[in-house]
């Protein structure tokens, strides 16, 4: 009901208005549209380019990464100190190191990404003449390639790249720490099961058996997982991922009988295949675009 000392002109005034967007309205009206544009201005939340691998194992935690890069460091300068001892070091004009070292160059600034610390690492290349079908990175960046993986495989670039950034990536998941961590953890619980049973059979079957299984190389999850992150360091690089692909094909058919040392603990190549299969969308835009570059 309208007052009665309302004037017509008040009232035409007031009534503009439908009821929910009266003046007094008009400040919380205001107020969220200013959050509605806040909240269309904030980015987009996207799943990270490449693959993907979860985060580091906890058991990581339970040994210093210092101290497993400063032994790293120590057995890495004992392996070239034989191999120099031997002639057997290859020296830094070496073809092979040349070429070596140009694709570490090209991989190692994608490293930071899965790892910080590799960020301080000061890496090394070397090369080592020697009939081994092998391979390897240390924490802290220290890479041996064994002259037999490159000569026997007959490696491109590509299937280089591949190996290595496959080497690479058990460094920076910090895989060796890992096993480290399980083997410590593994040691207390050793510890503490002597302490409760004895030193009886029971107490030395179990201890036994637990040291046992961890004195084994990195697991099949560490070595996939190694796959699938080398691919994506060497795609971001500039080299095919599909080269893991061939790599494999060309382990398999020189390896009919028993694996050589670098495939000791590795899935079979049938399966490493199909997975990287299954990730090469991932990472060939990767590629693509280095290649544009």
């Amino acid at each position: 009901m309208v007052p009665a000392n309302d004037t017509v002109e008040r009232r035409m005034r007031r009534d503009d208005y439908p009821r929910t967007f009266k003046p007094r309205f008009r400040p919380l009206l205001a107020a969220m549209l200013i959050c509605c544009v806040g909240l269309s201005a904030l980015p987009a939340v996207h799943a990270r380019e490449g693959v993907e691998v979860g985060k580091n194992s906890a058991f990581t935690n339970l040994v210093s990464a210092d101290e497993v890069e400063r032994t790293a460091q120590q057995q890495y300068n004992q392996l070239l100190q034989k191999a120099s001892e031997q002639r057997a070091l290859g020296p830094a004009n070496h073809p092979q190191v040349v070429r070596l070292r140009a694709i570490a160059q090209k991989i190692i600034p994608y490293a930071t990404e899965w790892n910080p610390r590799a960020s301080g690492w000061k890496w090394e290349v070397n090369l080592i003449g020697s009939k081994q079908v092998n391979a390897f990175c240390m924490p802290g960046g220290k890479i041996v390639f064994y002259t037999g993986i490159l000569e026997q495989l007959k490696l491109t670039d590509d299937e280089v790249a591949m190996v290595m950034g496959h080497e690479v990536a058990h460094a920076l998941r910090e895989h060796a720490r890992e096993r480290m961590g399980k083997s410590a953890a593994t040691n207390i619980g050793a510890n503490i099961l002597g302490q409760l049973l004895g030193a009886g059979a029971i107490g030395q079957q179990l201890i036994g058996g637990g040291a046992q299984l961890m004195s084994l190389g990195f697991s099949r999850a560490d070595e996939t997982e190694a796959d699938l992150v080398g691919m994506e360091l060497g795609a971001r690089a500039g080299y095919d991922p599909r080269a893991g692909i061939t790599l494999w094909q060309k382990m398999s058919a020189a390896n009919k009988g028993a694996p050589p040392q670098w495939l000791s603990t590795h899935p079979s190549g049938s399966t490493r295949i199909a997975e990287m299969e299954r990730n090469l969308s991932r990472v060939l835009p990767l590629y693509e675009r280095a290649q544009r570059s």
